[in-house]
């Protein structure tokens, strides 16, 4: 038959695309290591109970903190996803992500572009993007992006400068795009049955996982909801 030729970029591109969003269409909850609630020598444990409490996603999300230590505090989680079979992305740096051989990259509004993030760390890693509209789901759509954060639904401390954007547009939004869509913002246990009910298939929870005195617990609850 001969040697094949490589299929053109956009192909490849395409491919990839599908082969992401097939694995994370099986991601239901994605759970974030934020350093508001989690200190840096506690990174590394914080991270197994999470892998092996059950979420599907891994992120470390470091505002504020140097690149070096972000980059160090990377390389500890890593070993534990990849071991776990978790993909781990890192929030806002494709520098990062790209050293550490994580899984992927997460950007907001205000970071740099998907295109700028996606030519860092290839066709081959997982892009994100948050949104924080209906026009600015669709928008995020049309880039090279893998999967989208929604929200914030509620209040919430980790972003407080953010304005709740509720749960009205829910039932949209999953309507308009074929990607998958975690809900973000405010989210926990006991309004996640709300959030499901409104037209979700996948969430974001923060606070609640990480201030849980018994994280694995709250991990399966919370998976039970989003699975049933």
């Amino acid at each position: 038959m001969g040697i094949q030729p490589a299929p053109p970029a956009g192909c490849r591109r395409y491919l990839m695309t599908i082969r992401h969003m097939a694995n994370l269409y099986h991601c239901h909850l994605y759970g974030i290591l934020d350093l508001g609630y989690v200190s840096r020598d506690q990174v590394a444990s914080v991270a197994r109970e999470l892998v092996d409490g059950g979420v599907d996603i891994l992120q470390l999300r470091a505002k504020g903190i140097s690149k070096d230590n972000i980059a160090a505090m990377a390389c500890q989680v890593q070993p534990i996803a990849k071991i776990a079979q978790v993909p781990f992305i890192i929030n806002d740096h494709a520098d990062i992500a790209l050293a550490v051989k994580a899984d992927g990259v997460h950007v907001g509004q205000d970071d740099e572009s998907v295109a700028a993030a996606r030519a860092v760390v290839g066709d081959q890693a997982i892009v994100g993007k948050s949104t924080h509209s209906l026009e600015q789901a669709r928008a995020a759509a049309t880039e090279p992006v893998d999967y989208i954060g929604f929200g914030p639904l509620f209040a919430t401390p980790t972003k407080p400068e953010y304005k709740p954007i509720g749960m009205e547009d829910i039932a949209q939004v999953h309507s308009d795009l074929d990607m998958p869509i975690f809900c973000i913002g405010g989210v926990k246990q006991e309004n996640l049955p709300t959030i499901i009910g409104q037209g979700a298939h996948r969430a974001v929870i923060v606070s609640g996982i990480l201030q849980s005195p018994d994280k694995a617990a709250y991990i399966g609850a919370c998976q039970s909801i989003l699975t049933q």
